[in-house]
């Protein structure tokens, strides 16, 4: 944990793991060969967008080096093992350099949490154009994103996240985001097309949720601007 805890607040830190989350998703679906190539053209460039804010930080040669790996995961997207290892070294690389702006743990729990409920959303739109394709993988990223989320809340909890109006705006949108993804996953236990439907609309309010409550609850924390007060 950083000795300065507004950096764990810092923007890009958590663009940073959200990058890296993404990378993470498109490396493992890759391995996986559930669906064609579009998922990781679309995932991996995702994923180099979202880290450009580490591109263009001053030392950001890790982000750098995940933003040429992705391109290059995503150039070779129809070699499926050198896909997914381009782009797991490319999630590595993005959590690296968010680790130098604001440690370890706040980039691990971000990119789970952001990672899961994004590579869910994302994925869920190939199941609805062939709805024959097996829901475990999606089952899986929302559990991911469950876990990220819970782990998120041990974080602030751990750095004393205190009482006031700003911790309540977080544990209501920690809380809100679980039980949104623990709906997807229950709408996906429902064989119908209309049950991968509503995991799909559900998961794009979580990913708002999610990423309120991952600012919100670290600038809380760091006692940044406004939320100091809370």
């Amino acid at each position: 944990m950083p000795a300065d805890l507004q950096s764990i607040a810092d923007p890009r830190l958590l663009l940073l793991a959200w990058a890296g989350g993404l990378a993470l998703v498109a490396s493992w679906i890759s391995w996986l060969r559930i669906v064609g190539s579009g998922f990781i053209w679309l995932t991996s460039g995702t994923a180099a967008l979202v880290g450009l804010a580490g591109v263009f930080s001053e030392g950001g040669w890790w982000a750098r080096a995940a933003l040429v790996l992705a391109v290059a995961g995503a150039w070779r997207a129809r070699d499926r093992e050198l896909s997914s290892a381009l782009l797991l070294a490319a999630g590595v690389c993005y959590a690296i350099q968010g680790s130098l702006f604001g440690g370890w743990l706040p980039t691990l729990t971000a990119a789970i949490a952001l990672g899961g409920v994004t590579g869910e959303m994302l994925l869920g739109h190939w199941y609805l154009i062939d709805p024959r394709l097996p829901r475990s993988a999606l089952v899986t990223l929302a559990t991911a994103g469950i876990a990220g989320l819970a782990l998120e809340g041990l974080l602030v909890v751990w750095l004393d996240i205190g009482l006031g109006g700003g911790a309540v705006a977080f544990w209501v949108l920690l809380v809100t985001s679980i039980v949104l993804m623990a709906a997807v996953i229950g709408a996906l236990r429902y064989p119908a097309y209309s049950g991968v439907m509503a995991a799909t609309g559900l998961s794009y309010l979580a990913l708002l949720t999610t990423l309120g409550a991952v600012f919100v609850g670290r600038a809380v924390s760091a006692g940044l601007g406004p939320f100091a007060l809370g």
